[in-house]
């Protein structure tokens, strides 16, 4: 997040439909789904209806990168209670088990993540065991993703690449995506 700048806010990121301003915004409506998933909370508005998610309404957008980690790390504490990942939580005002969510939510971050460090030229290290986590949460969803329209056709990632390219292959990202 530190590497976005007010120049870069309108620059592409490898999702066709996000800026990174709307990127930004995109991953502070995670957040706040994903942590109000973990704690049970269900959201009092709908998440598509609005924009921007609710605790950057009012702050200038150059301050949106700012604002954003101290919610990722909200929605990461949160679900780091065993207790999150038990049982059926909300995902927005959809019932969901929690234990399908959390894997969810993490290739969420993990792939916007990407998205958002190669949009502004930043280095993105992802350990291997969180790539392989990622992988494990996109391979059963991939082709949901793709009949949905959230991911794109799958890109082909040689099968001894890091665990977190194939999971980007797997969602319609090319690894050596540049702007």
């Amino acid at each position: 997040m530190a590497a976005v700048t007010p120049e870069l806010l309108t620059a592409p990121t490898p999702c066709r439909d996000f800026d990174v301003r709307a990127l930004l915004d995109h991953l502070a409506w995670a957040a706040v789904l994903s942590q109000r998933a973990a704690v049970r909370m269900p959201l009092e508005q709908d998440a598509d209806s609005l924009t921007p998610a609710p605790f950057l309404d009012g702050l200038p957008v150059e301050q949106w990168a700012a604002a954003v980690p101290f919610e990722l790390d909200t929605a990461a504490d949160a679900w780091a209670d065993p207790a999150a990942w038990e049982g059926e939580t909300l995902m927005g005002a959809t019932p969901m088990p929690a234990a399908v969510v959390g894997p969810l939510m993490l290739a969420e971050f993990v792939l916007h993540g990407w998205d958002l460090a190669r949009a502004v030229g930043a280095p993105y290290d992802v350990p291997a065991g969180l790539g392989e986590a990622t992988l494990a949460a996109v391979e059963p969803i991939a082709q949901l993703g793709r009949d949905g329209g959230w991911y794109g056709p799958a890109v082909p990632v040689p099968a001894d690449a890091p665990a977190v390219d194939r999971a980007l292959g797997l969602s319609g990202r090319d690894p050596r995506w540049t702007p």
